[in-house]
């Protein structure tokens, strides 16, 4: 999504004006000449331009009227002035009327070209800090991902390949895996890094409302509409658009989203001008797209436009050895204020063999409720919700029995390796077995290390 910035060049002399084009399209601008004031506010009506390039003296409408109506029709749209040398009374009028600057004909092309170069930098400043400052992630600093099983050194391993690029990523994982956190890690770590990271969830808006805060609207484009309103796309232009629950998605919305893809433009709701964006795209889903577009609820063209590259994250379960590191790390977060708490072997190992179906968002809370509620020092079994508690291996003998025998064995076994710090030849060694052995158990058991 790539572009260059587009510029509306209006001027009546057609010498001048047709080598300022030539000239400005030679240092890389992508140029519309008109001769008019008409015309150029014909022209804004169709195009989204980021600088106009505007003469003061023209027939039909002269550039003072011209200037208010442009500034009217598109407040963020920078205008640069020219005049001759005895209209310098006209430029600073200009000026007072919004516009940014002015140049005396003939100009020179490198005091233009610095010119625009600011009024495109103004221009972005303004659009960053528009209505959607309340959605831009105020993110600095990379996020810390604990874990070091083999499933997240895979994940690792993509983020570091994929980051600096601007392609699409399609982020794929259950609730709670910490997708947001995946797509915050890939904007710093890329070239955008510096401009706005903006998120939305497509699972939380009906439909109107989304397609509004996604590609932004006009006054009186709908009931309540009562001004104009930039939409996420524009936001983030230069920086990263992170669509989290795509699959949320209506299939009208999704037209429009393929649009934009293929594009790189967007129209704002209630207008047919096309607005050109430079915005990668991060999306995430708990669904499977591929499925979904199978079975007709998300469409083929747009699944095969996001499914660029897929970042697939493991829940908590399948990388259990994580949890006594994201517990850790959980404790000296919401011990920094309250006195330091430690948790009991025991009180681990039940957390160690729940199965987390909330992934690490449902650890996170767990741990922050364990840290208030918890009375003393330690964190013990008691402690724990019941539905975590209840899968421990009891301290009641005749609990202990209970279940099959396979069941015993294998609660046993990671009570023992825990007990060992995950050491598998102390636990071979503690539990009287060969190493051999334990691998077998461990393999049949699907306990994964």
């Amino acid at each position: 999504m790539s572009k260059k910035p587009i510029i509306l060049l209006t001027d009546d002399e057609n010498t001048f004006r047709n080598i300022m084009a030539k000239e400005l399209t030679r240092m890389g601008y992508n140029v519309t000449c008109c001769t008019n004031g008409p015309e150029t506010l014909k022209n804004m009506q169709e195009r989204d331009f980021d600088v106009v390039i505007l003469d003061m003296n023209m027939p039909m409408m002269n550039g003072i009227e011209t200037l208010k109506k442009v500034k009217e029709t598109e407040p963020t749209t920078e205008v640069i002035v020219l005049t001759g040398q005895g209209s310098i009374e006209n430029a600073v009028q200009a000026i007072k009327l919004g516009a940014y600057d002015y140049l005396t004909k003939p100009c020179r092309l490198s005091e233009l070209d610095v010119l625009l170069q600011k009024a495109l930098e103004k221009r972005q400043l303004s659009r960053e800090n528009a209505h959607l400052r309340r959605l831009v992630k105020g993110v600095r600093e990379i996020p810390a991902m604990i874990g070091n099983s083999i499933a997240m050194n895979t994940v690792y391993k993509m983020i570091d390949k994929v980051a600096p690029s601007d392609s699409i990523v399609l982020i794929q994982g259950e609730s709670g895996t910490g997708k947001e956190l995946i797509a915050q890690t890939l904007h710093l770590r890329s070239t955008r890094a510096n401009k706005p990271f903006v998120v939305i969830n497509c699972a939380t808006l009906q439909e109107t409302l989304l397609e509004s805060e996604l590609f932004g609207h006009t006054k009186g484009a709908f009931t309540g509409a009562t001004e104009s309103r930039i939409g996420l796309f524009e936001a983030a232009d230069g920086g990263t658009l992170f669509l989290d629950e795509i699959g949320e998605l209506t299939v009208n919305t999704q037209a429009k989203l393929l649009r934009v893809v293929q594009s790189g433009e967007v129209r704002r709701v209630g207008d047919n001008k096309a607005i050109t964006v430079d915005t990668r795209i991060i999306a995430a889903t708990h669904k499977n797209l591929a499925t979904e577009a199978k079975n007709g609820r998300f469409r083929e063209d747009l699944y095969f436009r996001l499914n660029v590259i897929t970042l697939s994250l493991p829940p908590l379960r399948e990388r259990k050895e994580d949890i006594p590191l994201l517990i850790d790390h959980f404790l000296q977060n919401f011990c920094q204020n309250v006195p330091k708490k430690k948790i009991l072997p025991e009180a681990l190992t039940a957390m160690a063999q729940y199965s987390w179906p909330g992934n690490v968002r449902e650890l996170e809370n767990t741990m922050e409720r364990l840290v208030v509620l918890a009375e003393g020092e330690n964190i013990s079994i008691e402690d724990l919700p019941e539905d975590i508690r209840g899968v421990s291996p009891s301290r009641n003998a005749t609990e202990r029995t209970e279940g099959t025998l396979s069941e015993v064995e294998k609660k046993h076994i990671l009570k023992v390796l825990h007990e060992k710090q995950w050491n598998k030849t102390l636990a071979a060694e503690a539990l009287g077995i060969s190493l051999k052995t334990l691998y077998n158990k461990l393999k049949a058991y699907h306990i994964d290390l």
